[in-house]
């Protein structure tokens, strides 16, 4: 049982503002203390995880939810830099795209990612799973802090 009394770290990586937004308000509503970094692309991605520049500040992620499809650096190249990373290729990542393509599924899986999800195109079904994605990662599973 993970302690839930810290707050939890997210990385969203997103580049769709409204996707964006509507994962945030759903971690945000959920049970789980969360705090929520949002970055725009996989080039912000890597500098915040590497607390770089504008994010020299930021917290460790506990979890990342990455776009598979973002400009300057996608999610496939994101996953594979950030699992031959030894610093950082503990964080477990989920990805959220729209996506359904078995290409993309395999690749995913194949660069290290721990759990592929396409976004459901109904709110209320969006909603849902990214609850159940912060139900699974912070209260059923042990995650390395």
């Amino acid at each position: 049982m993970q302690d839930l009394t810290t707050p939890f770290e997210i990385l969203l990586v997103e580049d769709d503002p409204a996707d964006a937004g509507l994962a945030k308000r759903a971690l945000r509503d959920g049970r789980i203390l969360c705090n929520v970094g949002h970055v725009r692309d996989g080039v912000e991605a890597m500098e915040y995880l590497r607390r770089q520049g504008p994010f020299a500040g930021a917290a460790r992620p506990d979890l990342i939810l990455l776009d598979l499809n973002m400009p300057r650096m996608d999610g496939r190249e994101v996953l594979q830099e950030l699992k031959a990373d030894d610093e950082l290729k503990t964080i477990p990542v989920v990805i959220l795209t729209t996506s359904d393509v078995d290409r993309d599924v395999n690749a995913s899986y194949l660069l290290g990612a721990n759990s592929f999800i396409t976004k459901p195109m109904d709110m209320d079904a969006f909603f849902d799973v990214v609850k159940s994605i912060e139900e699974y990662w912070f209260r059923v599973v042990r995650l390395p802090r």
